[in-house]
């Protein structure tokens, strides 16, 4: 598992590391029942303290991405992840309401917006379109 953070990003180091390890699966660079790193394993790789990746774990497992087991420590969900339903799409709308305004503000164009959104969701699906 490669996990790069950048320590002068404004976005949090567990984010990183959450959103990061959701790229890996939606790439299936990680599949359903592959074994992570323990929190103490993978804060010591990455030298940043344990409790932010057991932040980063727990709200992963929240959200139904990965389960953590006694014995079998952290794993990909094996049923995989949870598909979306009315609350995730009520935050995917939460999420890209801001953006899509500032887009608007900074003079991005619709055909430049969507087709940026376009290049990033080939990213994860090797170029394929899914619905």
């Amino acid at each position: 598992m490669m996990i790069t953070l950048d320590l002068q990003a404004d976005e949090p180091i567990y984010a990183q590391v959450k959103n990061q390890i959701i790229a890996g699966i939606a790439k299936k660079e990680f599949l359903p029942g592959e074994g992570l790193p323990s929190v103490r394993a993978l804060a010591a790789d990455l030298g940043i303290n344990l409790h932010t990746v057991n932040k980063a774990y727990q709200q992963l497992k929240q959200e139904g991405f990965i389960l953590i087991h006694r014995q079998k420590g952290v794993v990909i969900n094996p049923e995989g992840v949870p598909q979306a339903d009315n609350a995730y799409r009520e935050r995917l709308y939460a999420t890209l309401h801001p953006l899509i305004a500032e887009s608007v503000c900074r003079g991005v164009g619709k055909e430049e917006f969507l087709m940026l959104c376009s290049e990033i969701y080939s990213e994860f699906t090797n170029g394929k379109d899914e619905n």
